[in-house]
């Protein structure tokens, strides 16, 4: 820009010229948004610098005194790659051509991606550490940059503008809780600067990280991919009709567009003919995929007179996202928050002895909608007992929402383009990845396409054997609900674990630290450990696996079963010392699985049942909520979820979008 003495000296006409002539100037320099104040950047790897200027511009890109030059291709794109540097710092980037750019305060040291969904996002501030966390002292030497959210048809050049930022006080509470608590660990034992780019989005699919290269050579994902519109305007329109049309054919006959819903809060029977949804259970698993907006749903229970005398406390679990709800016609209540309880007061008289309506009015702004968690908190307390509300709701859609452009889960590619794609051209010390919640339903098919995943990832940022973590599930859903030896979140676990297949890769077994009622556990610090432990472990500097035992063969001896682990960290046990073992099932030639009585046998576990005289298999911890399975190796870490047989599994040969 001009020196304000020149302004202030020149004619009337000549400031214009000169502020245009300024930002033209330093229009002709520009760094990608990745490189920011604050920034850390991968130290032992070449470092690559890139940005745009005007075509054909020579550049000159300086770093901790090292100097390159890069010269602006014809669409304006330039790249430049200085040399590895050791940890240390701050340094300042400083790009020159006829304009200048600069960034100040960059560390070297090792930087991490993180990727998946809502686990991984989770912040800080929402943990049950955050107290102790967010009030300690300020660490200058770990910076977190959180990737805007943004989901795109095609490839993006560079991601949405963010800052880095340090972890102090007031900022550190932002920080991916899992990504924080792996980074703090390695810092204790490194003692470089650690840098996060993290990109989870919650609730989003394997399918949408994958780039469209290999989606389209995945005869599943493909036809999903090849006929994306070309602009958001497209997208749109066709995301409407196909929502339109599958809410016709949800609500046949009951139109949705420009109804008048102001009726429906009131007591009496209107909705006989309104489909139903079951509760508690998000409504695109029951008809209404991909569908946002506004759902009414209307339950109607009869009240004895003494259940109706007093007042009463209505449970509605969980409401994904917002809700307004109504009691013979009167409002009790409303909030938003997904994750927050529903607990409403009916105050005495308004309950009637007979016919009673609840009205629900729930918004729901993506993702998932309606209600969910346990159905033992979706209830009418009264002074007379508890009146169960789980079951069949008649619902109908009050209006669909359709954004201008897509999200992550609208079709495969999308959270990948916008996200990890401006990102090449970084290096990594490795990817930490807390993902599949959202693919449960199609477990089977995981197992290929994270694989698929890790290794198309490596070749996108050009390193082969770049450290893959992941953390398994943790457990989630209604212990009363297991069926053991089966479940969808028990197939997912196992196609993660196969994972392990490829070198450089590491499972953090999480157990043992979920919660039935919530998908969120808020027990990160122990899942950023093991992370951390893992990292470690590869990287030479712990000598003994941090996986925790692992099966390693099977083998029948007369009507028992023998389970040989290895990673034992020095000998099995049950996680609290007098337990018996539980978590194992066992099935013969019928392939029903039962209970089975364990004992540890040095590195093996021996199975038997009077149930099962010639067992064939055996699976451990494999269930919904495995929370109760107790086995775990000397150095406490507790052992994956295993399976001795390799019958065909519930979820095979369903893909996406099932």
């Amino acid at each position: 820009m001009t020196s304000p003495a020149l302004r202030r000296l020149a004619r009337p006409l000549i400031p214009a010229l000169l502020g245009l002539f300024g930002a033209t100037a330093q229009a002709d320099v520009r760094l990608a948004q990745v490189f920011g104040d604050h920034m850390v950047l991968q130290r032992d790897q070449p470092i690559r610098v890139w940005g745009w200027a005007a075509p054909g511009r020579t550049l000159s890109v300086v770093l901790a005194g090292h100097k390159a030059t890069a010269k602006a291709g014809a669409d304006g794109r330039w790249l430049a790659q200085l040399p590895a540097l050791k940890a240390g710092g701050p340094h300042e980037l400083q790009v020159t051509g006829d304009g200048e750019a600069r960034r100040s305060d960059i560390l070297i040291g090792d930087v991490w991606l993180l990727g998946g969904q809502s686990n991984m996002e989770w912040p800080l501030q929402a943990t049950d550490t955050a107290t102790q966390e967010i009030a300690s002292p300020q660490n200058a030497q770990l910076r977190h940059l959180r990737v805007p959210l943004r989901a795109s048809l095609r490839p993006e050049a560079d991601i949405a503008p963010a800052p880095w930022v340090v972890a102090e006080t007031g900022k550190v509470g932002e920080f991916s809780a899992v990504g924080y608590h792996f980074a703090r660990q390695m810092q204790t034992t490194l003692g470089v600067p650690v840098g996060l780019v993290n990109t989870a989005w919650g609730g989003s699919h394997l399918e949408t990280w994958v780039r469209r290269d290999m989606a389209l050579a995945d005869a599943a994902l493909a036809p999903f991919v090849k006929d994306l519109p070309a602009d958001n305007t497209g997208f749109a329109q066709a995301l409407r009709q196909r929502l339109e049309t599958r809410v016709a054919a949800w609500q046949p006959g009951l139109p949705w567009q420009g109804v008048d819903a102001s009726g429906w809060s009131a007591a009496g029977d209107l909705d006989a003919g309104w489909p139903v949804l079951q509760a508690p259970g998000v409504w695109e698993g029951q008809g209404l995929a991909d569908v946002d907006g506004i759902v009414w749903l209307r339950r109607k229970l009869e009240l004895s007179a003494a259940q109706a005398a007093g007042a009463a406390e209505l449970h509605l679990a969980k409401v994904d996202d917002c809700d307004e709800v109504w009691v013979n016609g009167q409002k009790v209540g409303g909030q938003c928050g997904y994750d927050q309880p529903r607990r409403y007061a009916v105050p005495a008289g308004l309950l009637r002895a007979g016919a009673n309506w609840i009205a629900m009015r729930v918004t729901d702004t993506g993702g998932g909608g309606g209600i969910h968690g346990d159905a033992a908190s979706l209830r009418l307390d009264t002074t007379a007992g508890a009146v169960p509300l789980a079951g069949a709701w008649h619902a109908r859609v009050e209006r669909v929402t359709v954004g201008n452009g897509p999200t992550a889960n609208d079709a495969p590619t999308l959270a990948h383009n916008g996200l990890v794609a401006p990102l090449q051209g970084l290096s990594f010390r490795g990817v930490l990845w807390y993902q599949g919640e959202s693919n449960t339903g199609r477990a089977a098919a995981y197992a290929g396409e994270f694989q698929r995943l890790i290794t198309d990832w490596r070749t996108q940022f050009g390193q082969p054997q770049l450290p893959f973590f992941f953390v398994q599930l943790a457990s989630f859903l209604p212990l009363q609900n297991n069926r053991p030896g089966h479940g969808g979140w028990a197939e997912l676990r196992d196609a993660q674990a196969q994972a392990l297949k490829l070198p450089h890769t590491g499972m953090a077994v999480a157990l043992d630290v979920g919660d039935a009622n919530d998908i969120h556990p808020r027990n990160k610090r122990t899942l950023g450990q093991r992370l951390a432990g893992l990292a470690l472990h590869d990287l030479g500097l712990r000598a003994a696996p941090a996986s925790g035992p692992v099966l390693a063969g099977s083998e029948v001896r007369g009507n028992e079963l023998w389970l040989r682990f290895k990673h034992t960290g020095g000998g099995l046990r049950p996680a609290l010392a007098g337990e018996a073992l539980r978590g194992f099932v066992l099935a013969g030639a019928d392939r029903k699985f039962v209970a089975a009585t364990a004992r540890i046998e040095g590195n093996a576990v021996v199975l038997s049942s009077p149930a099962v005289a010639a067992p064939l298999a055996a699976r451990y911890a494999w269930m919904d909520n495995p929370s109760e399975s107790n086995l775990v190796g000397g150095d406490g870490l507790p052992a994956a979820p295993a399976r001795s047989d390799d019958w065909a599994l519930e979820t095979a040969g369903k893909k996406y979008p099932q």
